[in-house]
C-alpha cells in the first residue's frame, strides 16, 4: 500500500467520528462546547488508530520505515493527550440535568453531554489512567525494564480506550447516536485485535519457525557476530537493510526481545548474522550464549532496502558504529549479485578497535568496485586514516558531483551522526529520494 495510501485512511479514520457528528440532527452548540465535544472525539479516535501504528504490521513500517512509525506513534499519542486532557476544562460546566433525571436542559444548557455519574465515571477513570501512562513513557528508561513497561503500556492504555469509548457512548449526546456508537466499539475491537496480535497471534507464528543460536564471535571491542540457524523450516525471506526482532534464551511468548539489523546476505543461505555491541541487558551477556540457545525471530522489518533505487549510478553507505550490520548486508549482497556499480562505505567509530570485518572489507576493495574509508574520532598515534566526524568537507573529499546528483546514499548510525549527515547531503545537492537512513532511537 502506498504511503499516501496510509496518510489517507488514517485522516479517514481519525476524521469519522467528527464527519458523523457533524451529520446528526442535534441542537446547535455554542463555541466552546464544540470544541470540546470535538476534541474528546478526536483525542479518542487518534487513540484508537494508534494501536495500528504500534503493531509492528509490515503493510505501515515497511512503507515509512519503523522509526518513522514509531515516532509518528509518539507524536500522535502526544496530541491525543492534550486533547483528551483538555476535553473537560472546555465545556461550560453541568448546566443541564442527566437524561432520565427530571426535566431535559433548560435554554443554553449543554446539549452534547450527559452529566450522570454513571456516564462521567468511565471518562474520569480514562482520565487518570491516561495521567498515569503518560509518566510511564516519559520515564520508560528509568522506571521499569522493556520488556515489563511494553507489557504496561499495551494494556494499561487498551484499558484507557476501553474506557474511552464507555464514556462516549454514555456521556456524549454525538456517539449516542448507534452509527457513530458502533464505530467507537468496531475501533476498540480493531485495537483489542491489534495487542492479541502482538502478544498472541505473533508468538505462536514464532514459535512454529523457532532458532538456534549456531556461534556468537567476537569481531570488534565489545561488539560480537550473532549466527542464527533455522531449526525444521526454510529460514527467513528477506531483503539487505531489513532487521529483526530476536529473542534469544526465552519462550516464544516472552516480551525479552530487541530489534537488531541483519547483517548477512540472502545469499549466504539460510543463516542470519547480526552485528550487536554490548550496550544493555541482553548485550552484555551476549558473549555467554552458548550454541545451541533456542532463539526465536520477528522480521522482516526496516526500510534501508535498495527497492527503487535500481538505476542509481552508484551506491554510497554511510554507517556509525554497529550501523555497519545493514551496510554488511548490502554489500554481501552486491558482491553476490556480480552488481558493477561503483560503491563507498564511510564507516565511523571512535576508536580503531571498534572497526567491524575489516579484513572481508578490504579483501572487497581487491576483486570489486568498493572503496573504504574509516573515520575515527579518536586515533591512535600513527592513525593516517579520515579523523574527527562525517563532515560535508569529508563527504567532498571523497564524493564528486556527479555521484552526489546520481548515487544512492543509505545511512545509518547514532542520531547525532543522522542529524548532521542527511541535512549535509541535502545542502550538496544530493535529491531526498535518493537517502535512505534508519535510526537505532525512536525519541
Amino acid at each position: 500500500m502506498p504511503a499516501i495510501l496510509l496518510i489517507v485512511l488514517y485522516l479517514g479514520l481519525v476524521c469519522a467520528p467528527l464527519g458523523l457528528a457533524m451529520w446528526q440532527d442535534q441542537p446547535a452548540l455554542s463555541l466552546r462546547d464544540a470544541l470540546a465535544a470535538g476534541a474528546g472525539m478526536a483525542g479518542l479516535a487518534i487513540l484508537q488508530v494508534e494501536f495500528l501504528l504500534s503493531g509492528r504490521f509490515r503493510v505501515i513500517s515497511g512503507r515509512i520505515g519503523m522509526d518513522v512509525t514509531m515516532r509518528l506513534h509518539q507524536l500522535l499519542a502526544r496530541a491525543a493527550s492534550v486533547l483528551i486532557l483538555l476535553h473537560p476544562f472546555l465545556y461550560h460546566g453541568p448546566q443541564g440535568l442527566s437524561r432520565g433525571r427530571g426535566p431535559g436542559p433548560g435554554p443554553g444548557a449543554n446539549a452534547a453531554l450527559d452529566y450522570s455519574w454513571a456516564s462521567l465515571w468511565p471518562g474520569l477513570a480514562a482520565w487518570l489512567l491516561l495521567g498515569a501512562v503518560m509518566v510511564m513513557a516519559l520515564g520508560r528508561d528509568g522506571l521499569f525494564r522493556h520488556e515489563r513497561w511494553r507489557l504496561m503500556h499495551g494494556t494499561m492504555a487498551l484499558a484507557m480506550a476501553g474506557l474511552g469509548v464507555l464514556h462516549a457512548t454514555r456521556a456524549g449526546r454525538f456517539s449516542s447516536d448507534p452509527v457513530l456508537a458502533g464505530y467507537w466499539w468496531a475501533m476498540l475491537g480493531v485495537a483489542t485485535l491489534s495487542l492479541c496480535w502482538v502478544y498472541a497471534v505473533k508468538p505462536m507464528m514464532k514459535r512454529a519457525r523457532p532458532w538456534r543460536v549456531a556461534a556468537v564471535t567476537p569481531l570488534a571491542e565489545r561488539t560480537w557476530e550473532l549466527r542464527l540457524s533455522p531449526e525444521g523450516h526454510s529460514g527467513l525471506r528477506y531483503k539487505p537493510g531489513h532487521f529483526a526482532w530476536i529473542s534469544v534464551g526465552h519462550s516464544a511468548l516472552s516480551l525479552d526481545e530487541n530489534p537488531f539489523s541483519i547483517a548477512s546476505s540472502p545469499s549466504d543461505g539460510p543463516d542470519l548474522r547480526f552485528v550487536i555491541k554490548e550496550l544493555g541487558d541482553f548485550t552484555n551477556r551476549l558473549g555467554a550464549v552458548k550454541p545451541g540457545t533456542p532463539a526465536y525471530v520477528d522480521a522482516p522489518f526496516g526500510s534501508l532496502t535498495l527497492d527503487g533505487h535500481g538505476d542509481a549510478a552508484g551506491v554510497a553507505l554511510i554507517a556509525g558504529g554497529v550501523g555497519i550490520a545493514p551496510m554488511l548486508s548490502h554489500l554481501r549482497a552486491l558482491d553476490a549479485a556480480g552488481d558493477p556499480r561503483p560503491r563507498l562505505l564511510i564507516h565511523a567509530n571512535r576508536l580503531a578497535s571498534q572497526m567491524v570485518c575489516d579484513d572481508e572489507l578490504q579483501a572487497m576493495t581487491q576483486h570489486g568496485p568498493l572503496r573504504v574509508v574509516h573515520v575515527l574520532s579518536e586515533p591512535s598515534d600513527g592513525w593516517t586514516g579520515e579523523t574527527g566526524f562525517v563532515t560535508p568537507d569529508l563527504l567532498r573529499r571523497h564524493l564528486d558531483t556527479d555521484a552526489l546528483k546520481t548515487w544512492v546514499f543509505v545511512l545509518c548510525g547514532p542520531p547525532p551522526m543522522l542529524e548532521s549527515v542527511e541535512p549535509a547531503l541535502l545542502a550538496m545537492g544530493v535529491p531526498h529520494r535518493n537517502i535512505l537512513l534508519e535510526q537505532f532511537s525512536y525519541d
